[in-house]
């Protein structure tokens, strides 16, 4: 079991490497930074985005920032089977009832789910109708 309080979301944990940062993140990650975990599915998620970038002082930048920070500091959860077998039951409930979330989004929130964790995302809209899913936004900055 994990000691951790929140599971962040792709978009959460990229944001110190953004062109300008949400502050708000910023500061609640460093503020929580004892408190976080995310997803494999997650690290997935931000690995192959780095990989598509050319060669760049950017790619290089979010390179250094997966290594000596997510890596360094952040637990990685698995999408283990106690995971699959929540989103398998999630999943069939939102497909009878004519929804389907993103397959990925659907890991994402079992691991949180499982874990006992509250989610943190900007895209509450692609969890709002998983249940038992605890979510908040820390973002600030309207888009």
């Amino acid at each position: 079991m994990v000691s951790a309080a929140y599971l962040v979301d792709t978009n959460v944990l990229s944001e110190p490497v953004r062109k300008a940062p949400d502050q708000a993140v910023v500061t609640a990650l460093r503020e929580h930074g004892h408190e976080l975990a995310t997803a494999t599915v997650v690290w997935h998620e931000m690995i192959f985005a780095v990989e598509l970038l050319p060669l760049s002082r950017k790619r290089s930048a979010i390179e250094r920032y997966l290594a000596d920070v997510v890596s360094a500091s952040v637990p990685l959860l698995p999408y283990d089977a106690a995971a699959a077998e929540w989103h398998g039951k999630e999943r069939a409930r939102l497909s009878n009832a004519g929804l389907t979330p993103s397959f990925a989004d659907g890991q994402i929130a079992a691991v949180a789910a499982v874990n006992n964790l509250t989610l943190v995302t900007d895209n509450l809209g692609d969890f709002k109708h998983f249940t038992g899913l605890r979510v908040e936004r820390w973002h600030r900055m309207t888009k």
